[in-house]
């Protein structure tokens, strides 16, 4: 079977990039990192464009694990030059919008970032996120979901994704 890959734009929160480092008891846990570390290979070969923000930064530098920090740095720095969306003027307004609706600031400031870098999907291991996005989706200008759940619904390599 011949597959097709798109060339998608893809954000992922901190949740999503800190997902291979956290502890991998749970089989959801192995799951989504998996389907991360996929999406991240897809990233390093430059089929699909990872959007980088200013608020993903800000999250991964607040990590108080130094060990944690260094490796989902080293991760990060393994990706090509991506977009890089800074916290401005549109994002603050927009994600204040997104604030009222119901979700965190750092929450919505990744929702307005994604929007900004015209996303083609905001990726997310975050359940009240996605739940919260799924409520008010005509109201986003990106799609919200869960790694694993896009990857399936999303990416053919016959039949053996997961």
């Amino acid at each position: 079977m011949k597959t097709t890959i798109n060339t998608y734009r893809i954000y992922l929160d901190s949740c999503c990039v800190c997902r291979p480092f956290d502890d991998q008891v749970q089989n959801r846990i192995q799951r989504e990192t998996k389907v991360i570390m996929q999406i991240i290979s897809h990233f390093q070969n430059s089929e699909w464009q990872w959007i980088n923000s200013a608020i993903l930064r800000y999250e991964i530098n607040r990590i108080s694990d130094l060990r944690k920090l260094s490796l989902v740095n080293a991760l990060l720095n393994s990706i090509p030059q991506t977009d890089y969306i800074s916290v401005g003027k549109t994002e603050i307004l927009r994600g204040k919008q997104f604030e009222v609706l119901g979700f965190k600031e750092p929450d919505a400031l990744h929702i307005a970032c994604a929007e900004s870098g015209k996303a083609d999907i905001f990726l997310t291991t975050d359940d009240l996120v996605i739940d919260k996005a799924k409520c008010i989706q005509s109201h986003l200008c990106v799609r919200v979901e869960n790694p694993t759940t896009w990857l399936k619904s999303t990416y053919v390599t016959g039949g053996n994704l997961i």
